[in-house]
C-alpha cells in the first residue's frame, strides 16, 4: 500500500509537468551545473598543463631564423638569403629541472585535492538544503492538521454556544486561533518557498521558476526515532577515517611537497647548468658566393655557472626552507581544525538523535493531554484557554519533532563531509 501511494505521488507530479528528484539525483545535477565546480576543475586542467609545460625542459629547443637581404661591399651589392638552425640540449643541471617539475605535478596534486574538497562540500549543501526542503513539506502539513483542529474547535463552539451551554467568548477564542493557525500555515508555505530557491541555489538551477519537486514520504509520527540508526563509525574511527580521506588535508600535504621541490629548485642555483649547443647556418649568395661559405655549423658543450648574485641564492633557499616549516605547520593546523569539527559534528547528530526520541515521546504525552483537555471541555471541568493550551503544546511539539528529525538528517551529512565521505 506505501509504495502504491509512492507511485500515485510520483505519477500526480509528472502529471503537472514536474520532475521529481531524490536528493542523489540533485547532487547529480548539482555537479553538472555547479559553475564554482567548474572553475575548479578547469584549475585542475590548467594545472595539468603547466607540468607539461615544465616537461619540456627535458627536450632540445630548437629554433629557425631565415633572413633574406641586401649585402654590399666596394659599390657592389649582392642579394643574401640564409638560414640558420640551432639546438640547445640540457645535459644536466643539478635537479633544477627536475625540481621544477615536480612543483607543478604537487600543484596540481593541490588543485585535484581542492576541486575534490569542492565536490564534497556540494554534496553537503545539496543534503542540507533538500532536509530543509523536505521539513518545509512537514511542517506545511502540521499546520494544515492545526486548521482542522481549529476548524473543528469552532464548530463545537458554537454548538455549544447555540445549545447555552458555552459563552459566545469561546467562539471569538476559536475564531482568533483558527486566523492564527491559517497565518501560520501561510508563513510555512513561504518558508517553503525559500527553501527551495536555497536549494535552486545549491543544485544550480539557473531557470527563473524550476518545474521540479523533491521526491518526499509522508512521516510516520510514532516511529519517526526507530527509523534512525547509529552512525557507522565511533567517534576515534571517525577522526581517523577524517584524517586518511579529508581532501582538505590531502591538499596540506601536496603543499608540503610543493614546498620541498621549491626549495630543491632554489638549492640548485648554487650549480652549473651543463647542455649542450649545436648550430648550422646555410648561406646563398650570387655575386659573393666565393667570399660568403653557404654551409656553418658548430657545436659546443657548455658551461654557465652563475658564482655570485648579491646573496640572492641564499636568501632565495631560507625562503623556501621557512615555506617548507609553514606548509607543515599549516598541515597540523587543519588536523587540528578538523579534529574539531569531526567531534562537534559527531557529537551532534547523537544529540539529534536523542532529541528526536524526546520529542517524540513529548508528542505522546502532548496528545494525551490535549484528548484529556478536550474531554474536560467537553464536560465543563475547563475552560478554553486550557483547551487551547493543550492544543497548541500538542501542535508545537509535532513541529519540534518534524525539525529535529530532519536535523538529525542534517547533522550526519555535516559528519560525512567533515570525515571525508
Amino acid at each position: 500500500m506505501k509504495k502504491f501511494g509512492i507511485w500515485v505521488l510520483l505519477l500526480s507530479s509528472l502529471a503537472c509537468g514536474d520532475e521529481v528528484y531524490t536528493v542523489d539525483e540533485l547532487i547529480l545535477k548539482a555537479l553538472e551545473n555547479s559553475p564554482d565546480l567548474k572553475i575548479s576543475l578547469a584549475q585542475v586542467k590548467t594545472s595539468k598543463s603547466r607540468i607539461d609545460i615544465a616537461n619540456s625542459s627535458y627536450l632540445p629547443l630548437i629554433d629557425l631564423h631565415l633572413n633574406g637581404g641586401k649585402n654590399g661591399q666596394d659599390s657592389v651589392s649582392d642579394t643574401l638569403i640564409a638560414g640558420n638552425l640551432s639546438l640547445k640540449q640540457i645535459i644536466y643541471d643539478f635537479g633544477r629541472t627536475g625540481a621544477n617539475v615536480d612543483s607543478f605535478k604537487y600543484d596540481s596534486e593541490s588543485f585535484t585535492m581542492l576541486n575534490l574538497q569542492d565536490i564534497s562540500d556540494k554534496k553537503r549543501d545539496v543534503k542540507f538544503t533538500y532536509y530543509d526542503v523536505l521539513k518545509a513539506l512537514a511542517l506545511i502539513k502540521v499546520h494544515k492538521a492545526n486548521i482542522k483542529l481549529n476548524e473543528s474547535q469552532l464548530y463545537r463552539s458554537k454548538k455549544y454556544f447555540e445549545a447555552g451551554i458555552r459563552t459566545k467568548i469561546d467562539i471569538s477564542d476559536a475564531q482568533v486561533e483558527l486566523i492564527k493557525s491559517k497565518l501560520d500555515l501561510k508563513k510555512a508555505q513561504y518558508d517553503l518557498q525559500l527553501a527551495y530557491a536555497s536549494l535552486d541555489r545549491a543544485v544550480c538551477f539557473k531557470d527563473e521558476q524550476s518545474q521540479y519537486s523533491v521526491y518526499n514520504e509522508d512521516l510516520d509520527f510514532q516511529n519517526l526515532y526507530s527509523s534512525l540508526s547509529d552512525y557507522k563509525l565511533n567517534l576515534n574511527d571517525s577522526i581517523n577515517y577524517a584524517y586518511e580521506n579529508r581532501y582538505e588535508l590531502k591538499k596540506y600535504m601536496a603543499d608540503i611537497k610543493i614546498a620541498k621541490a621549491k626549495n630543491t629548485l632554489a638549492y640548485s642555483e648554487y650549480y652549473p647548468e651543463i647542455y649542450l649547443n649545436a648550430d648550422y647556418t646555410k648561406q646563398r649568395a650570387d655575386k659573393f658566393k666565393n667570399y660568403i661559405p653557404e654551409d656553418k655549423w658548430q657545436t659546443s658543450l657548455n658551461l654557465d655557472w652563475n658564482i655570485y648574485q648579491g646573496g640572492a641564492t641564499t636568501a632565495s633557499t631560507q625562503e623556501k626552507r621557512i615555506q617548507i616549516d609553514i606548509a607543515h605547520a599549516e598541515l597540523q593546523n587543519s588536523k587540528l581544525s578538523i579534529k574539531k569539527i569531526t567531534t562537534e559534528a559527531y557529537i551532534n547528530v547523537y544529540k539529534a538523535k536523542d532529541t528526536v526520541e524526546l520529542s517524540q515521546s513529548l508528542v505522546k504525552v502532548s496528545n494525551e493531554k490535549f484528548d484529556q483537555a478536550s474531554k474536560r471541555y467537553e464536560y465543563g471541568l475547563s475552560d478554553y484557554i486550557e483547551l487551547q493550551q493543550s492544543r497548541q503544546g500538542y501542535i508545537d511539539s509535532l513541529a519540534s519533532l518534524v525539525v529535529n528529525y530532519y536535523n538529525y538528517y542534517q547533522a550526519v551529512a555535516y559528519l560525512d563531509n567533515a570525515i571525508g565521505k
